[in-house]
């Protein structure tokens, strides 16, 4: 079995433990869900390099019918063409500010949130730009998940360093070397995009 279908049957398994867990009440029955859930957070934790204990215990808290997690990162360019990044402190990789979107919000505004929490920034998202997808196993992650990308411009606010980054500036594309994950092409599309809005 190659990889790419080994880690889809752990994500088909996973999810149908975390459902079982969420929705079964008979005792023996939660018992074998949480075995499934331990065995296949075991061979995930071989992908995403992580302890196993801290993926079960994040599959945990995701019960329910299993559905892909949504990003959402935005982009603010200068005057002069330089994107805003933040140099992350989770990996120390450079990206495009943003996160997971949140219940009860739409996604421009878990941007928005995303953004004066890691920024100081109040932005306003004035187009969508991109769908990006992540499967099981990319960048040793256990889950699937999209991003939504989004062009920004700045209403007001001062840059702020937040707990999340270590530096936060414009720079332009080809300055950055370590990006985190897929923002490089995040960044390109971006700025493609505005280009074409100039336009």
């Amino acid at each position: 079995m190659s990889q790419k279908s080994l880690l889809e049957f752990l994500d088909e398994v996973r999810s149908i433990a975390q459902r079982g867990l969420n929705y079964s009440k008979d005792t023996y029955d939660l018992a074998r869900y949480e075995q499934l859930l331990n065995l296949t957070s075991q061979q995930y934790s071989i992908f995403a390099e992580l302890p196993a204990k801290e993926i079960a215990d994040q599959f945990r808290r995701e019960l329910g019918y299993i559905t892909p997690k949504v990003g959402v990162n935005g982009a603010v360019f200068s005057e002069d063409g330089k994107i805003l990044l933040e140099k992350r402190a989770e990996d120390k990789h450079w990206g495009l500010p943003g996160g997971w979107a949140e219940n009860g919000e739409t996604p421009e505004q878990s941007l928005k949130r995303e953004f004066l929490e890691e920024t100081g920034l109040d932005v306003e998202p004035i187009k969508f730009a991109k769908v990006f997808s992540r499967l099981p196993g990319m960048f040793g992650q256990p889950h699937t998940s999209v991003h939504l990308l989004y062009l920004c411009r700045v209403k007001n606010g001062e840059i702020k360093i937040s707990d999340e980054s270590l530096e936060i500036g414009f720079f332009h594309i080809n300055e950055i070397v370590d990006w985190h994950r897929e923002h490089r092409e995040m960044a390109e599309t971006a700025k493609r995009d505005m280009r074409y809005e100039k336009n």
